[in-house]
């Protein structure tokens, strides 16, 4: 048995992928599938700000597809919004401070129906939490889980919005976020009756720090793939 560790990297069938968006856009993606077995659910992910460093490679969303495939079944759908650079390529387009990057969730979205991915939910980072809440209403949607939600750019509406929706809304929120802290988000958030605030202690807004990135895998698996909760810390070989 082996620790997981930040740069792990466990076994999972990835493929590079193209998403076109109804805009004449592409963007480049990833999507990594457990290997040799369908996924029972699917996260696809909105990053961070691209104007401050975001992009499909954040580590968080990072870690999630370089291990959730394996340890929890999950296929993760990663992709950099319009203008945005990572290693894995540069999309077409430009930053539209997330108003044409409605276009970009449409697209991810319509891949994940086309290829039949089940279980669809959206994780959001930061910037990605604001295309969630705005633009994440679409009927393959389960329900969101938010990292770091500053609630700038989605307002007041957008929370009414996901309200008379219905369907569930995780707010996980640092207790030194830069820009929305526990308390805060607590009384925004009444604003959605089914949403569920989580504040982990000690973290800040970037989620820096192997334990924290723990703390989030487990919760997102805790919705979306319950019978995997927790997360291992250690992986056997042997087993593959």
């Amino acid at each position: 048995m082996g620790e997981i560790r930040s740069g792990t990297v466990l076994p999972a069938e990835r493929e590079p992928i193209t998403l076109h968006t109804a805009d004449g856009l592409e963007l480049v993606g990833e999507l990594a599938r457990p290997a040799g077995r369908p996924p029972v659910a699917t996260l696809v992910c909105l990053h961070p700000l691209p104007t401050a460093e975001g992009m499909m490679d954040s580590h968080v969303l990072r870690k999630a597809a370089h291990r959730l495939p394996e340890l929890a079944d999950v296929a993760v759908l990663r992709f950099n919004t319009r203008g945005t650079s990572s290693g894995h390529g540069t999309s077409q387009g430009e930053f539209d401070g997330g108003e044409g990057e409605r276009h970009d969730v449409a697209a991810a979205l319509e891949y994940a129906e086309y290829h039949d991915l089940p279980n669809v939910w959206l994780l959001g980072w930061s910037f990605g939490t604001e295309l969630a809440l705005k633009w994440g209403r679409d009927p393959l949607v389960k329900g969101l889980i938010l990292l770091s939600p500053p609630l700038h750019r989605a307002g007041d509406a957008d929370l009414a919005a996901w309200a008379a929706d219905g369907r569930p809304v995780a707010a996980l929120v640092p207790e030194f976020d830069d820009y929305l802290r526990p308390a805060e988000a607590r009384e925004r958030f009444k604003a959605v009756p089914q949403a569920e605030v989580v504040a982990v202690d000690g973290a800040k807004h970037l989620w820096v720090g192997e334990p924290y990135v723990r703390i989030v895998l487990d919760e997102i698996v805790r919705r979306v793939a319950p019978g995997t909760f927790p997360l291992p810390t250690e992986w056997d070989e042997t087993d593959n």
